[in-house]
């Protein structure tokens, strides 16, 4: 789960689909990161924690970092949360491989539509919720094509 920070979405992305599959029992490695630097080593935003844990989800130990290019290695699947984090984790990518990795997470339920995930860092309670509810039915699509 990859967005600019690393505080806000991903992060809240990341503790969404762990907490879907652990309940599952699905052996999966998720984790996100930031494609800036801004935030590394710190916890997410307080505002996406208090939001995650209203709706059942534990994300306040999590910490920021970097995206970097042995993640397209590590991960079958690099979900984005904009277009803006697509360009910038293509621009790490060494060969179509990688690129064939790299996926706007609405995508999942919108099909071909390249909607953004918006950025709740400048908005109110209600803009976390509508992230959280976007990556939560997001988050349901995986799951089902995880259990396949």
């Amino acid at each position: 789960m990859v967005c600019l920070g690393n505080i806000c979405r991903s992060p809240l992305a990341e503790g969404i689909l762990r907490d879907k599959t652990n309940k599952l029992g699905i052996p999966v490695f998720i984790d996100s990161a930031g494609t800036s630097n801004y935030h590394i080593g710190e916890h997410p935003d307080k505002r996406t924690v208090a939001n995650a844990l209203k709706n059942g989800v534990d994300v306040s130990k999590l910490k920021a970092r970097q995206f970097k290019v042995s993640d397209f290695d590590q991960f079958d699947t690099i979900f984005v949360m904009d277009s803006s984090n697509y360009a910038n984790v293509i621009e790490l990518a060494r060969n179509k491989k990688d690129i064939e990795k790299v996926e706007l997470i609405l995508n999942r339920i919108h099909p071909r539509s390249n909607m953004a995930v918006p950025d709740p860092y400048f908005g109110g309670e209600e803009g976390f919720q509508t992230v959280f509810d976007l990556l939560d039915t997001a988050c349901d699509t995986i799951v089902v094509t995880l259990q396949k």
